[in-house]
């Protein structure tokens, strides 16, 4: 696969994830939700932290401000890192198949760490309220923006496990509750693939030109 497929890839991946992600935030409320099937909603949140929504405030002593601040550049350094084993492997003309799942990859990192650096700074607050992109009063500053989930599948909710389950039995459960984006979609479809094609992924490199 050539730099300008994969470059192609990533472009339309932050494109769909950019502007779902911009008209939820300007069309909805916070929590707001719109059920397209019974088992599948848009529902809009957002995320200050890491995945399931965890902070490094919450293990650390230290401000929410700090820890978000302190994720964000990580989250720089790791985007970087996978932008150039992206463009290493193009250039060992590696597999297709683990191109193309490192592309996913990069440009779901590259999609919510937009989120993180600029959204603090370019929108107004959710609560209660549409917010306003380009606004005199953004909710927050440049590297401490919140990431915008919104794609929701609750397929079972609230089901009764069987009494005759040790432990567990009789208790309520959910599946599936996380809210994530376009951006978690490409990096979990992207790890799936490394995962799933990994000796193909991983195995033998072709000869062929990189501008196929």
């Amino acid at each position: 696969m050539s730099l300008k497929k994969s470059a192609l890839i990533v472009i339309l991946i932050l494109l769909v994830d950019q502007i779902s992600k911009i008209y939820v935030k300007t069309t909805f409320t916070y929590q707001q939700s719109v059920e397209v099937f019974s088992w599948f909603k848009i529902l809009f949140i957002e995320n200050e932290g890491a995945a399931w929504g965890a902070k490094l405030s919450d293990i650390f002593p230290i401000a929410d401000s700090t820890g978000k601040l302190i994720l964000t550049v990580f989250r720089l350094f790791a985007v970087a890192g996978i932008g150039y084993w992206l463009f290493d492997t193009i250039k060992k003309q590696s597999p297709k198949v683990l191109i193309f799942a490192v592309s996913l990859i990069f440009a779901g990192a590259l999609g919510n760490i937009i989120d993180s650096v600029f959204y603090g700074a370019i929108f107004d607050e959710s609560y209660g309220k549409v917010a306003t992109l380009f606004s005199d009063e953004p909710y927050s500053s440049l590297f401490h923006g919140k990431v915008v989930d919104m794609l929701y599948f609750p397929i079972v909710q609230n089901a009764v496990l069987p009494s005759w389950i040790p432990i567990i039995g009789g208790n309520t459960f959910s599946f599936f509750e996380p809210v994530f984006n376009i951006a978690d979609t490409a990096i979990s479809t992207g790890v799936g693939i490394l995962l799933v094609f990994n000796k193909k992924a991983f195995g033998t490199k072709t000869h062929k030109s990189a501008e196929e």
